[in-house]
């Protein structure tokens, strides 16, 4: 991007709006645009800051309101093939997201994070990690800040560490880390990326880019993962982890100790049982974490002592409280079968299940079939209940409920548990039916548990 170039900006979320706020400071001229004609054009201009070379849309995009624009930024919500981008692309205007906006704008070296699952807690671990070693350390992405809105004060000694996510990913150009990490694939916004082959080709473009002098870190336990990685066509050096499997090279379990192989010789890093992180995946996610920050050159003492001091981030199967013997984890950021299915595995006893929420068009047989002799009561809310209750009844699970709320599925589940049971909330789908966001739930579920 050229410092004055005209750009247009579409979405005024959080990262539409840093990303504007980066082109102004850079001495360029915005054309912000929203698709909602509703929003109050005062109010979103007042999220920018005032500026005579910004300019506000709201509702339909005409041809006459991108004359002079040389540049679209989309915000990571709006799908490629939605009307607004049909019109812009017969315009002929280059279209970049958020995501690349900031790489090109930023300094210093990048690691970057991907997959369906756990991508919060391993780029908050290795961020952490990170800052044990280095100075200036920037976490930045669906946790947190956006990328963009810390370009300006980065510099070249800066380490940032990237969460990105398929929708950042599908308008990547010359977006290159330094280490990159692919966690797992498994089905998820399969309403917006309609079929798996593209979902997947989408989160393995994390590593377009890259080149023979980088190094991507891979599930070797995930079956796409390890044919991407064994394909031969890769040119970062790949670094393995497997939760299930003795690796010669890589990090892998022995017992309960992640250790960390180099030519079949075995280095201890962490008793699994010295972590305040709970369940095989967050085992996967810490040997992510220490497999990045170690190609970054951290010693392995100090990625030790970071694991062992790191909580749980939030809304991640975070422990809430226990109250008449029984334990509350609110798991919100279970927004997908998969990442319910970890949730669930975590959960040391009898559960008490509060899920469903908005459909992304989501299967749940597999999760249902994990109910078996760990769920004693499913407790129901939301757009898909009925899907999920024809689910599980469909595998001979009959012990469901509904509830009309979040605060009544808490009431119910306290009246139904005993001692030594757990309660956790983790939906298995999108909150947007009745929450503005999964934070948004999770708070409200810590609430209504504290308030018992």
């Amino acid at each position: 991007m050229n410092q004055s170039q005209k750009v247009l900006v579409a979405g005024t979320g959080i990262s539409g709006i840093a990303a504007a706020k980066l082109i102004l400071d850079k001495g360029g001229e915005v054309v912000l645009y929203d698709g909602n004609a509703g929003l109050n054009p005062e109010e979103v201009k007042a999220k920018v800051g005032d500026n005579a070379k910004l300019s506000l849309v709201l509702g339909e995009i005409k041809r006459s309101d991108l004359l002079g624009v040389e540049l679209c930024v989309i915000s990571p919500g709006i799908p490629l093939d939605s009307p607004f981008v049909a019109v812009v692309d017969e315009a002929k205007i280059p279209i970049i997201g958020e995501l690349e906006l900031a790489y090109q704008s930023s300094l210093g070296r990048l690691l970057a994070i991907t997959g369906t699952n756990g991508k919060t807690t391993t780029t908050a671990l290795t961020g952490e990690i990170l800052k044990a070693q280095f100075e200036d350390v920037y976490v930045v992405g669906n946790i947190g800040e956006p990328y963009t809105a810390k370009v300006e004060t980065m510099t070249a000694e800066s380490v940032t560490v990237a969460e990105v996510s398929s929708f950042q990913l599908e308008t990547i150009l010359d977006f290159r880390p330094e280490v990159s990490a692919i966690l797992n694939i498994t089905p998820d916004h399969l309403n917006r990326h309609k079929t798996m082959e593209n979902y997947i080709q989408i989160k393995e473009a994390i590593t377009l880019n890259q080149t023979e002098e980088d190094a991507v870190v891979l599930n070797y336990d995930d079956p796409v993962l390890r044919e991407f990685g064994e394909s031969g066509e890769l040119k970062p050096r790949v670094i393995w982890f497997s939760s299930r499997e003795k690796l010669k090279d890589g990090f892998c379990m022995n017992g309960d100790t992640i250790v960390y192989c180099k030519s079949g010789r075995e280095t201890p890093v962490i008793n699994v049982h010295s972590m305040h992180l709970l369940g095989r995946h967050n085992y996967e996610n810490v040997m992510a974490a220490a497999a990045m920050s170690m190609q970054m050159g951290v010693p392995l003492e100090k990625i030790t002592q970071v694991i062992r001091d790191f909580r749980p981030v939030e809304h991640r199967i975070e422990f809430v409280r226990e109250r008449t013997g029984v334990k509350y984890y609110n798991d919100s950021k279970g927004t997908n079968p998969d990442a319910a299915i970890q949730a669930l595995r975590a959960m040391p006893g009898p559960t008490i299940l509060i899920a469903g929420g908005y459909d992304k068009n989501s299967e749940y047989d597999d999760w249902v079939a994990e109910f078996e002799g760990k769920v004693r009561y499913l407790i129901l809310i939301g757009q898909t209940r009925d899907k999920i209750a024809a689910c599980a009844k469909k595998h001979g699970f009959t012990e469901i409920m509904y509830a009309e709320d979040l605060p009544e599925a808490v009431q119910v589940s306290a009246v139904y548990a005993d001692t030594g049971d757990y309660v956790l909330l983790s939906p298995a789908c999108a909150s947007w039916d009745m929450f503005k966001s999964f934070e948004e739930r999770g708070e409200i579920f810590k609430e209504c548990v504290m308030n018992l």
